[in-house]
């Protein structure tokens, strides 16, 4: 679904910095997997080359077997909107537009037709719980229905491969695990793909694998077992193991 071959990523400037190093990911349709590491480790320079907002140096992003990095900008863009959904830890919604407005916007601007898109938009809501906000403004509702929202808007045009970045980053416990829990469900119900970056190991254990990052390059990879608890801990035990700041990982939410 999605293959990454030796891909190095270097900024230029008067000192260059080599932000990644030969990576070489493979995800495959209908995975779940979650990449760590501590701050600066380069996490979210790969996640920015998946999602095609940057290029990598060198090396090869593979999409269902297609290159994205090599399109023209407009059929990167078309790309980018009916491949790839984004989720953000600051949800990214206008603030301008309701509920219901933010959920189609990606679909208005593919033209599609008003009835359709309110169809599709009523599906996915309630598929969600927020049927009941849709007329709603976005600073009106929760940071948990904010982020409810954002999926849906990243949802709605079915795409293969879902990028989560920091999605539980300024949710509270619950709500943490409530999205979480609807990330599962999106994953083992529609097959869609999913790549998530966070800093939360109770989050990180909702995945099928955690991939761990370190100063530009792959540290180590665990798969979950049967039981979710356990899994928890050997990603806890990895991070330990990988030593970094502090600050670098969240508060344990159990």
């Amino acid at each position: 679904m999605l293959k990454l071959t030796k891909v190095s990523k270097v900024y230029e400037g008067k000192v260059a910095f080599r932000a990644l190093t030969d990576i070489d990911l493979e995800i495959e349709k209908g995975e779940f997997v979650t990449i760590m590491g501590p701050s600066g480790s380069g996490k979210t320079t790969l996640l920015n080359i998946i999602s095609t907002n940057d290029a990598p140096t060198t090396g090869k992003v593979e999409i269902e077997g297609e290159n994205p990095h090599k399109l023209k900008k407009n059929d990167l863009a078309k790309f980018r909107r009916n491949e790839l959904g984004f989720i953000f830890q600051d949800f990214n919604l206008m603030h301008t537009l309701t509920v219901e407005e933010n959920i189609v916007l990606p679909l208005t601007l593919d033209g599609a037709r008003v009835k359709e898109m309110k169809e599709k938009a009523h599906t996915i809501a309630e598929s969600l719980g927020i049927l009941s906000i849709m007329n709603n403004r976005t600073y009106e509702i929760s940071g948990g229905q904010a982020q409810r929202v954002a999926i849906a808007r990243a949802m709605i045009h079915d795409p293969k491969l879902l990028l989560a970045d920091e999605p539980t980053g300024n949710l509270d416990s619950k709500a943490s695990k409530d999205v979480m829990k609807m990330l599962v469900s999106i994953n083992e119900k529609e097959k869609t793909s999913l790549l998530m970056v966070t800093h939360d190991p109770q989050a990180a254990s909702y995945s099928d694998r955690v991939v761990f990052i370190r100063d530009g390059k792959l540290h180590s990879e665990i798969h979950r077992g049967e039981s979710r608890q356990a899994f928890f801990q050997k990603i806890i035990d990895m991070l330990s193991l990988m030593g970094g700041d502090g600050n670098d990982f969240s508060s344990i939410r159990v």
